[in-house]
Order: structure tokens, then sequence, then C-alpha cells
């Protein structure tokens, strides 16, 4: 047996580890500061939302430029302080709540599974509908497009949602311009843009983020998160 299961002779021999590990506080060390002077980008959740159209945004958004300059505050935003679960069964605690949000430049939508409880949630809708007379941008992923629908705000714009979800989107919501999500990926138009989600979430933040910076900090935060390794994956 090669692992040594003495404590007291562990402590002895590695006198600076029990030190190094109470100096330690990773939390503080990658927690980023709100910066009232930064753009905002502000990350919806819900029970049951889809945790890679969460993740997807602040993946992009939340990198800074080559030399390490803080770009955006990205916070997540929920109806209330309790932990959501999202559908794949992980808990998200969201920054901040309807009540005590912070100003927003862009607001991303995204979906779960079952949208029925949120397009029924009239704090939720509400919550879309006035924010968007604030924001800059606003950005819906798969079916984060029924509560686009439901508010109203891009009525007389084009939208793509989930693959196979158009056709209903469109009668729920007649004064949509719903795009061919059998062929669209992901559609801009105006303030407003939208995908068919999931992974796909990556391109309507990515798209975003060349609009608010540069197609060269685009490619640097590609590069960062090793999106050409997936692109041209090889076995």
């Amino acid at each position: 047996m090669s692992c040594n299961t003495d404590k007291s002779k562990t402590k002895i021999e590695n006198p600076e580890f029990t030190k190094t590990e109470q100096k330690t506080d990773t939390l503080t060390k990658h927690l980023k500061p709100f910066n009232p002077e930064l753009p905002t980008m502000g990350l919806l959740m819900y029970n049951g939302v889809l945790q890679s159209e969460v993740i997807a945004t602040s993946d992009v958004f939340a990198k800074p430029t080559e030399d390490g300059k803080q770009l955006f505050n990205v916070i997540s935003i929920a109806e209330t302080e309790n932990p959501i679960t999202t559908e794949e069964g992980m808990h998200f605690v969201a920054d901040y709540t309807f009540e005590n949000c912070p100003k927003l430049t862009a607001l991303f939508v995204p979906s779960a599974y079952d949208m029925y409880a949120q397009v029924h949630n009239n704090k939720l809708v509400n919550f879309i509908r006035e924010k968007n007379k604030e924001t800059k941008y606003t950005v819906s992923n798969c079916a984060g497009a029924q509560l686009i629908g439901k508010s109203g705000i891009a009525d007389g714009h084009k939208i793509v949602t989930w693959i196979g979800g158009g056709e209903q989107l469109q009668k729920d919501y007649p004064n949509l311009k719903v795009q061919d999500d059998s062929s669209v990926t992901f559609v801009d138009d105006g303030k407003f843009s939208s995908s068919n989600g999931n992974l796909t979430s990556y391109i309507s933040a990515l798209n975003l983020l060349e609009k608010m910076t540069s197609p060269k900090h685009r490619k640097f935060v590609e590069s960062y998160l090793y999106l050409d390794r997936l692109q041209n994956w090889k076995g």
C-alpha cells in the first residue's frame, strides 16, 4: 500500500499544506466586481431552464480582453432568491431578483423543455416586457421565443425557435415573423436576435459580442473557448 494513512506524519512532512489550504480563497479570486460604467448583460433563469443556454452567454461575455480587461457585467436574474433547479438537475442561485435587478444593456431569455409554467407566469412575462424598454438588445434562445411572443415586444420582427417548434409559435403569436427552424439557426433583426438554442446559444452570444466590441475580440473569445477545436475536431 503506497497511500500514507498516518495523518500526523503527513502534517510533519508537509508543514505548508494546511497553511496554504487555509489561506487560499478561490471564491474571492474569481468574483468579478460589478462596474456601473460597463454594459450589463442579464441572464434570465427559472426552474427547468436549460443550463447550456445560461452557460453559453456567461462563457462568452465574462471573458476579458487579451490584456485582461473586464468588458461587461454578467449577472443572473430569477423571480426569487431561492435556488432554481435546471433541467439537468443543477441548482443555481441568481445574483438579482425581478425587484432589485439593475438596468440592463441586454437581456437573454432561455428556454425549458416545458414552457407552459413560464408562459403563464405573469411576473416573468411582465419582467421581460418592462426590461425591454431599457435594453439595447433582447435575445431569445430555443423556446425562449415563446416568452418573447407572449410579451409582445418583438411583434413584426423575425424570430426563430427550436427545431420543430416554429409552426406552433407562429400559430400562438401571429404577429411574429417566425423563420423556418429546419434551415435557420440564428436570426438577427434590429435589437432582437434568436437561435435554435442549446449549444447554438453560443452563436447568438458571439454575434452580439461582435456587435458590441469587434470581430477581433470575438475571434479571441472563440479561441479562448477552444471553439475552433470543436468546429475542426478530429479523432
